[in-house]
């Protein structure tokens, strides 16, 4: 017959507590990735409501830097990423830019929680980093200095300007927010649904 916890040796009750507060650890950081996730998602949202104009669209095409420094141009972006799954990409660029404006006494938690999230092997958005890149991200981390991403951050940039950048300007989204919201660019994404969900969640779900 069982008599409890009272028989159980010291050490499993130790052992125990320390599953439960490491559990406990885990599922604060879990959810404080998942909120700062929600909150670019919805800063995302709330931006793209306006849909571009044929100027701003062709203002992107002519650098990368243009569709970065513009915000409605970041989360036209993101649509794109999104639909060929590598948003994590601008998310983990995004939060980089976040953990600039980060006090110094919040540094080394941010860090982790960003390495934990992006960076590390198997996370849960894993960016593309080479190896090299990963394990010198992870040393400067380590550090929690402001600049403990600032290589990993560079290269991500560079990935989506290299590659994502290229084929977002040959995709038809762009092709028809170039002509603008009309009646007739609307047509055209209704006879194709990849880009008419893009276009409704640009235009507020109208």
């Amino acid at each position: 017959m069982c008599k409890g916890l009272a028989t159980l040796p010291a050490t499993c009750l130790k052992s125990a507590k320390d599953i439960k507060h490491k559990l406990s650890i885990l599922l604060q950081k879990q959810d404080s990735q998942e909120a700062a996730q929600k909150q670019n998602t919805q800063k995302n949202e709330a931006t793209a409501k306006r849909v571009p104009t044929a100027a701003e669209v062709e203002k992107w095409k002519e650098s990368f830097v243009h569709v970065m420094n513009s915000e409605i141009g970041q989360a036209v972006f993101t649509h794109f990423l999104r639909s060929e799954f590598s948003q994590e990409n601008m998310d983990f660029w995004v939060a980089c830019e976040d953990f600039k404006n980060t006090s110094t006494c919040k540094l080394a938690k941010k860090a982790k929680l960003i390495y934990q999230q992006y960076v590390a092997v198997d996370a849960p958005n894993e960016v593309n980093l080479d190896a090299v890149a990963r394990e010198e991200t992870r040393q400067m981390v380590e550090t929690g200095s402001l600049s403990c991403f600032d290589e990993a951050q560079k290269k991500i940039y560079l990935l989506m300007e290299k590659d994502s950048y290229r084929r977002f300007l040959k995709s038809k989204l762009i092709q028809d927010l170039s002509q603008g919201p009309n009646s007739a660019t609307r047509k055209n994404l209704n006879s194709d649904c990849h880009s008419t969900d893009i276009w409704k969640g640009l235009a507020g779900g109208a």
